[in-house]
This record gives C-alpha cells, structure tokens and sequence, in this order.
C-alpha cells in the first residue's frame, strides 16, 4: 500500500463507522436463480392469465398462481388426472380451467356424437340432447365447455394459445433466429459464387 492510498484508507476510517474498508464479497445463493428467466416466465403467464380473466367469464375461480402451474403442468404434457393431484383440485375442475383458458387436447372434441350439433343447436337442452345422442347429460355439458372454449379461442385468433407458446417452447425462438439467417444477406452474397465442379 503506497501513501497515497494510506492516506485515503485513513481519511475514510476516520469519517466512516466501519471498521474495514473492504465490503463482503460473499455470493448470494441462488440470486441469479430467483431473478432470470423463470421469473420473468411466471410474470408473463400471470399477465396473460390476467388478461384472459378480463375478457372472458371464468367457470373456475382459482388464485392466478394456480392458473401458472396449471399452464406449465399442460405443456410438460400432464394429464388432467396427474395435473389434479399435483394441485389436489377435483379433475372436473383442471378440465374446466383448461376450456377457460383455451388449452384443449385433441382428443377433446373426440365426443361419442357429432360435436358440431352443439353449435349448431345451442338453444337445445342438455336432457333433450342427451337422450337424442344417447348419454348422459354431463357428457352433453362437458362437450358444451369444449365447443364454447373453441369458439372464443377462435373468436380471440388463437392469440392466448400464441402467447403461452411463445412463453413456455422455443418455437418463437427458433422462429426468430431463421428469419435473421434468412435475411442476413448470405443468399445474396451466394448468387455471385460460381461453381465449376467437374467429376
């Protein structure tokens, strides 16, 4: 330590409290953790969560946090039954949550009649059209939430699904790097290349 810097360690321990100049490095476990992607993650699944809550009536009233695990449950490809017992909620219920927030499986229009005799026929009552199609009147309902979640889904172009996509896979990533190879000038730069390849 020179002088200078002597003279300046003493100035600063005579007008300061501390008794050492250094500060403590010690790391903080897992700050990068807490603060980085998943965080940000979670936000925006609560934001678009939030937004759907705004525009459309839920069936489901769950806390928003529940909704998040309920998205991210879905697109690890759990099924209603496994997402039920991780959030110990009744599985009618993950099924209803899913309709209000548009995530439907394929086999969700597999119905045992013709699905889209309910939109075709939506003053029909449920025993009426139960007895028509032959089940039962909670297999009538339950087809009812698939038809109206795909209505609404459609009526928003998809855009929530869209969203939770961007979110939770990569495929907006990808998307964005192709775009940049396609447009980085490389085919142009290619036109100009001759090739004289005799065999």
């Amino acid at each position: 330590m020179d002088d200078k810097t002597e003279e300046l360690r003493d100035i600063f321990m005579d007008i300061s409290e501390e008794e050492t100049v250094t500060e403590s490095q010690a790391e903080q476990r897992g700050s990068i953790v807490e603060t980085s992607d998943d965080e940000a993650d979670r936000e925006r699944l609560e934001g678009v969560v939030a937004s759907l809550r705004d525009r459309y009536d839920f069936v489901t009233d769950f806390e928003t946090a529940t909704y998040v695990r309920l998205v991210r449950a879905f697109y690890d490809g759990e099924s209603d039954e496994a997402i039920a017992e991780g959030l110990s909620v009744p599985v009618d219920d993950v099924f209803r949550a899913r309709m209000d927030l548009h995530l439907l499986r394929g086999v969700d229009t597999d119905a045992p009649f013709e699905i889209c005799e309910l939109r075709r026929r939506p003053e029909a009552s449920d025993d009426a059209l139960a007895a028509e199609f032959g089940v039962d009147e909670t297999t009538v309902r339950r087809y009812r939430h698939v038809v109206a979640a795909e209505d609404a889904a459609r009526a928003a172009n998809h855009r929530y699904q869209t969203e939770f996509d961007e979110i939770l896979t990569d495929a907006a990533l990808s998307g964005h790097f192709t775009d940049q190879i396609t447009e980085d000038g490389l085919d142009e730069a290619a036109e100009d290349i001759e090739t004289d390849v005799s065999f």
